[in-house]
């Protein structure tokens, strides 16, 4: 049977992931994913692209929303949404938003992680972000990521792609949310509606890769794969692809629940 084979959260954008047993499903994502983010002295978002240290930060997720956020040679840092919200003006990709400032004590703690003068910011507010018009409804809505509510990725698809490179690699390279089980690789080329559990997505659009897959997600450190083996394999015109973005459809409700295990059905381009 195809089903869920495993979910992750990123609560800070470019920061390693957190697996998860079950999540809620909310209209721009899954909760908690992709709610804090680092800017810098512009405040344009910082990401693993130009920073792959990022990817030695440990997140835990507390009660009420807290954070533990950790590195090596660096002491815990404590996180939570901020009690009097101060917004200011950030950027991610071409999206201007407002988000609420976060700490002093985070922005100094990352700052000397990255050597980089960088605020922590939360979006206090999903609402206020919409992904891309060209594949998506102006009532959707998304939280920090790149582009979309969720990412989808497919265990066929990883082996497939390993088959071409000399040391497989694994899924969290593609920082995906949900990973599924079950049906052959490449078949979510063809996908434009899905369920899984019982919560439909409509499927938006490929994920172009970029540098962020070819670093090492619990060292930070990188290599050529797998973008060469994307760039031979999974090239269509500008991009290399792997997995697709997906918007949660949630008719009548404000909420869905995934599991992991959960049946997962094509209902659309299978």
């Amino acid at each position: 049977m195809h089903h869920l084979a495993s979910l992750h959260v990123y609560p800070i954008k470019s920061a390693r992931g957190i697996d998860l047993s079950e999540a809620v499903v909310e209209p721009w994502g899954l909760a908690g994913d992709r709610r804090w983010m680092l800017v810098d002295a512009t405040g344009r978002f910082v990401s693993q692209r130009k920073h792959p240290r990022l990817a030695t930060v440990t997140v835990r997720q507390e009660a009420a929303g807290r954070l533990a956020v950790s590195a090596p040679s660096m002491g815990t840092l404590w996180i939570e949404p901020p009690a009097e919200v101060r917004l200011v003006p950030v950027t991610v990709w071409n999206d201007d938003v407002k988000a609420a400032l976060g700490p002093d004590d985070a922005h100094a703690w990352f700052g000397e992680l990255l050597g980089l003068d960088v605020q922590l910011v939360h979006l206090d507010d999903p609402t206020r972000r919409v992904p891309d018009q060209r594949f998506a409804n102006s009532s959707d809505r998304v939280s920090f990521a790149d582009g979309f509510p969720l990412l989808l990725t497919t265990t066929g698809s990883l082996e497939a792609l390993n088959a071409v490179i000399d040391s497989p690699l694994p899924m969290n390279r593609f920082r995906p949310n949900v990973v599924v089980a079950g049906p052959e690789g490449w078949a979510e080329d063809r996908w434009r509606r899905v369920r899984i559990g019982d919560v439909v997505f409509r499927v938006a659009k490929p994920c172009s890769r970029c540098v962020i897959t070819t670093t090492d997600q619990l060292t930070g450190e990188r290599g050529p794969e797998p973008l060469r083996a994307l760039g031979k394999h999974r090239r269509f015109g500008k991009n290399l692809v792997f997995g697709q973005n997906l918007i949660p459809e949630l008719p009548g409700r404000t909420t869905g629940a995934l599991r992991v295990g959960d049946a997962f059905e094509v209902l659309d381009g299978g």
